[in-house]
Order: structure tokens, then sequence, then C-alpha cells
């Protein structure tokens, strides 16, 4: 937790794909605090006609690069949100090459009766977790 789906233009090799992933989670334990292991990835690649991803009137220029992040957490701070807007668009830019202005990233909070890790049991509230 959190749970983390990137939504992606089809076509990244493997190796990229790795990076970004790699990316994504440094950043999360860099303003989440989230223990290393505690890492939840989905990858979704469409079609680029099947991803329609303008920009509010914002100004940004969207291409094939394109990465969508939405995140579903239990409740963090505005600045734990802003640090991390800040890392994964500086980090993504340095280390794979992604546009600040090719980054999209939405969180969804919820608490701890909204979360099973398996075996039936909600970790969050049996203390488990």
């Amino acid at each position: 937790m959190p749970l983390l789906r990137f939504d992606l233009i089809e076509g990244r090799d493997e190796k990229s794909l790795k990076k970004l992933l790699d990316v994504a989670h440094n950043a999360m334990v860099e303003a989440f605090k989230v223990p290393e292991r505690d890492r939840y990835q989905i990858v979704h690649q469409h079609p680029a006609n099947e991803l329609i991803i303008e920009d509010t009137g914002l100004g940004f220029n969207r291409s094939k690069n394109l990465v969508i992040i939405s995140i579903v957490s239990k409740t963090r701070t505005t600045n734990q949100k802003e640090l991390l807007y800040a890392l994964l668009a500086s980090q993504l830019e340095s280390e794979c090459g992604i546009s600040p202005q090719d980054l999209m990233v939405s969180i969804t909070e919820n608490g701890d009766a909204d979360w099973s890790f398996g075996v039936g049991e909600a970790q969050f509230l049996t203390g488990k977790l």
C-alpha cells in the first residue's frame, strides 16, 4: 500500500518500463515514507487512440511518452503529496527522459477498513500492519 496504476501508450520496452516503475517506487518511499517492500504497481498499456489526455488549458504538449499514475492510498499530508509530485516529475525526467508535461498523477484516499492484503482479513484493522 499505496497501490499505483500506470496507464501508458503501448510500446515501451521491458527495461524502460522497469526503470519507470523503479523510479516511481523510489519517489513513493521518499515522499510517503513507505517501507521498501511496500510495492504494489499495475501497468496498463493502451493503443495511442485509447488515451486522450489533454491539458485543461495549461498549454502542455503531451507526447507518446505520456504517463498517468493513479494512486490509492491512506491519507497523506499536502506536503507529502506535493513532494511526491515534484520527485516524480524531476526523477522521471532525469532518469527516464519523460517530460514533466507528460506526467499526470491522481491520488484517491481511503481508510484502514478499505484494505485486505490477502487471507480474507483487513490487516490494518487486525493490527498485523
